[in-house]
């Protein structure tokens, strides 16, 4: 099977750490000071929705020394992975905004600031294609690479085995909190950059074929060229916590759904 790859326009070819900061001027859009990570705000159909800027930089990606004997073997060996900036939803794809751009919702837990499950990879990429029919922009699933990136908390890291946090109550829906369901998106902590529900909630499809990490040091890696699966990232509500670590790995064929997988956009 093809590989989808959407290279992003904020997304550079050259992977260079010392990243030029390009302002996303949009007519629909408005960005937070340059203080803290640029916040940008989109509409669609009377629905908002915000994406995160995240700075480029460098990390160590996979099984690093916090996550300690939760890691497992798909999630070794860490390697060293340089990213371009790029931007990330702020929250999960909500049931709103999947409802304002395809007119269903296909969800198990009913209620517009769910975050929307029980959508395919093959789901979602029709659901990106229209949005970006009808705004004009360039929205796509994030790599692995960078959702790990923006995960870890970029830039800004403090080193946390889950987004945002050692304590994993204090940032995610997860087995041992959800009453098995799942919850309103940004209720929990965000993580260093202001972002939610990394970790728990729901899992997050990404672009990326699902395959063994390299030891090689890499860039801007988008996996592997073909494969069965696709992966998805963060863990969900039916979770236990070593599957909410922030490297962890899983993966499903790209017709599945499940209430336990959404989405993020990002580019």
């Amino acid at each position: 099977m093809k590989k989808y790859i959407l290279i992003s326009l904020a997304v550079l070819i050259t992977c260079t750490v010392a990243i030029a900061h390009t302002a996303v001027s949009e007519d629909n859009s408005n960005a937070t000071s340059a203080s803290s990570p640029q916040v940008y705000t989109f509409e669609v159909n009377g629905v908002t929705f915000e994406m995160v800027r995240v700075e480029g930089g460098t990390f160590t990606m996979g099984a690093t020394a916090e996550q300690g004997d939760d890691a497992y073997a798909d999630e070794m060996p860490a390697h060293e992975v340089t990213l371009s900036s790029y931007c990330i939803g702020k929250t999960e794809v909500t049931q709103a905004l999947w409802q304002a751009v395809m007119g269903v919702n296909p969800s198990g837990f009913k209620d517009a600031n769910l975050p929307v499950e029980q959508v395919s990879w093959n789901d979602c990429q029709e659901f990106i294609a229209k949005l970006n029919a009808l705004t004009g922009k360039a929205f796509r699933l994030p790599t692995e690479a960078e959702w790990e990136f923006a995960a870890r908390g970029g830039n800004f890291s403090r080193g946390y085995k889950y987004s945002g946090s050692n304590t994993l109550s204090h940032v995610a829906w997860y087995a041992d909190n959800s009453a098995d369901k799942t919850h309103p998106v940004a209720t929990k902590a965000p993580n260093e950059l202001g972002i939610y529900d990394m970790s728990g909630n729901v899992y997050e499809w990404c672009i990326d074929w699902y395959g063994d990490y390299s030891s090689s040091v890499q860039c801007n890696p988008t996996g592997p060229d073909t494969g069965s699966d696709r992966v998805h990232r963060g863990g969900s509500w039916f979770s236990l916590p070593r599957n909410c670590c922030v490297s962890f790995r899983f993966s499903n064929t790209p017709s599945d759904g499940s209430d336990c997988i959404g989405l993020r956009l990002a580019f």
